[in-house]
């Protein structure tokens, strides 16, 4: 079945995933100023989004044998509009690199099934990298 490393990996991105979803949904609720309405609704979809993520990979991990980690990675909320948006742009480039590799450890062991999963949330997170990456820019 699969490597110890890859079930590691997978409980890893739980705990990503897990982040991400809470620190941008409590930024949803907190965030201040004229824009909040329009980004905050950005900051809930995506939470919602992530947080599908880190139940496609809990179920993948489960399938495979792994525990499932209930600990999500640290979160940071941040105060101003620009610093969450700075922090959660961050937090879809680390994701995109973890993913990448990932993806490729599934490959080199012939796991086309959570390859596939990872190739679908990574196009997700590149989504989601955009959209914070274009806010920054206005």
């Amino acid at each position: 079945m699969a490597s110890k490393e890859i079930m590691d990996m997978l409980n890893q991105a739980i705990a990503l995933e897990l982040q991400v979803s809470i620190q941008y949904m409590w930024q949803h609720v907190t965030i201040p100023g004229i824009n909040s309405e329009s980004i905050g609704g950005i900051f809930k979809k995506i939470a919602i989004v992530e947080m599908k993520h880190a139940e496609a990979i809990a179920e993948r991990l489960d399938y495979l044998g792994g525990a499932l980690t209930t600990k999500p990675a640290p979160i940071e909320v941040g105060k101003t509009t620009k610093e969450m948006l700075e922090m959660d742009k961050k937090a879809e480039e680390g994701a995109i690199k973890f993913y990448k590799e990932i993806i490729a450890l599934a490959a080199k062991e012939g796991d086309v099934v959570t390859r596939k999963l990872f190739e679908d949330i990574l196009s997700s997170e590149e989504d989601h990298h955009n959209q914070f990456s274009t806010l920054l820019e206005g």
